[in-house]
Parts: structure tokens; C-alpha cells; sequence
């Protein structure tokens, strides 16, 4: 792994937020590539969502609501970016692309990365049942970034985008998508940076 990732270029911080580090292992075009991340603490909630957008709000509050506090020791948290959302589908034929689209059968998961300083030793304890702290293992990830507001439909287009690059070269996807988003609600849709995420692994490559 150290001499595979010995070449790759380290990225770190956006906008004043903290953001887990990872390294470029390939650039695929000019808006896509493949990362590896390491491990990251994470704190995560899942939620019932019928509607995509009222799912992330859902989400959103009772992550905010931690790092702000509702945790055993009222401590306030740093806000991290990105925030990474997953839709997680009811299990159907893997050879049908998956939509970013929720229905009443599904459910959304949210995650907020904690700030380097914090592990499980030290990472306060949330309060409500439907939040708890993860850590999240080492992956490689084919990232799409785009502007705009990343909304169930303009997810679905970039995710079909991702996976026809992906067909060009020798990685393979090995799980759901997610996407990140790196900005705050009042940020100009210009300005936003959003990516849509796949799980991927080299395909051929030994363990």
C-alpha cells in the first residue's frame, strides 16, 4: 500500500472546514478520480426517507444537534466537511443501475466527519439512540465533483456519468454511492462543490 500510494498527491483543507485527507491515486478526467482515504471517525445517523431532500434535513438536524452539543458531555464539535449521504435501497438485481431517488421503502444514512483530535476513546457520546460514532475503514472512492444544487435527479445523471468513466478503466465499483457535499446551505449554487462517490477496487490486484 505505502509504495502504491507513494506518488499520489495529498489534499487537505476547503473553505475553513476541516476535511479528512486522502490521496489521488488516479485522474480520470478532468472533474473525476480515484482517492484513497485511511480510516475516519465518524458520526452517523439513519433516517426514513420518503422524499430524499426532507430525509437529508432530517438527518442533517440530529447530526448538528450533536456537534452542537447533544452529546453526554455538551460539548460543541467542529464542523467538518464533506457531509456524506447514502441512500440505502431494499435489495433488488444488481445487474439494474440503482437510482439516487428515495421511496417509502428506504432509508437515508448521514455522516459527519469528526476533526482529527477526536477517536472512540475521546469523541463524546451522543444522547439520542438514532446518532452513534463510527469508524469508518480505509476505502478507494472514483469521485465525480460538479456545482449546483445536488438534488435526487442531478445525483442520478452524475452517478450514471461516474460509471460510464468507469467502464474506460481497470477499476471496478464494489458497493452503494454516496455523495459529499463540502458547503453550507447559503452558498451560491455556482460555488457549491458536491461529488458523487463510488466504492471502487482495483480490478486484478492482489490482496
Amino acid at each position: 500500500m505505502a509504495i502504491f500510494l507513494g506518488s499520489c498527491s495529498m489534499v487537505g483543507i476547503r473553505a475553513g472546514y476541516e476535511q479528512p485527507t486522502y490521496d489521488v491515486v488516479k485522474e480520470i478526467s478532468e472533474q473525476s478520480e480515484i482517492r484513497y482515504y485511511g480510516p475516519r471517525l465518524a458520526v452517523e445517523t439513519t433516517v426514513e426517507s420518503g422524499d430524499y431532500e426532507s430525509g437529508k434535513r432530517s438527518a442533517f438536524r440530529l447530526l448538528f444537534d450533536y456537534i452542537s452539543g447533544s452529546n453526554l458531555i455538551q460539548k460543541r464539535i467542529d464542523m467538518t466537511a464533506p457531509v456524506e449521504s447514502i441512500v440505502e435501497f431494499e435489495e433488488i438485481d444488481m445487474t439494474v443501475p440503482v437510482e439516487i431517488v428515495a421511496d417509502k421503502s428506504n432509508t437515508l444514512r448521514m455522516r459527519f466527519f469528526l476533526p482529527v483530535e477526536y477517536d472512540f476513546e475521546n469523541a463524546p457520546e451522543p444522547i439520542n439512540s438514532k446518532v452513534r460514532v463510527v469508524m469508518v475503514p480505509e476505502q478507494f472512492s472514483a469521485v465525480l465533483r460538479f456545482s449546483g444544487f445536488a438534488s435526487a435527479g442531478v445525483v442520478s445523471d452524475k452517478k450514471a456519468e461516474l460509471l460510464k468513466l468507469l467502464n474506460d478503466i481497470e477499476w471496478e465499483v464494489s458497493g452503494a454511492s454516496s455523495v459529499y457535499g463540502y458547503d453550507p446551505p447559503w452558498t451560491l449554487p455556482f460555488f457549491r462543490r458536491n461529488e458523487v462517490v463510488l466504492p471502487v477496487y482495483l480490478s486484478g490486484a492482489e490482496d
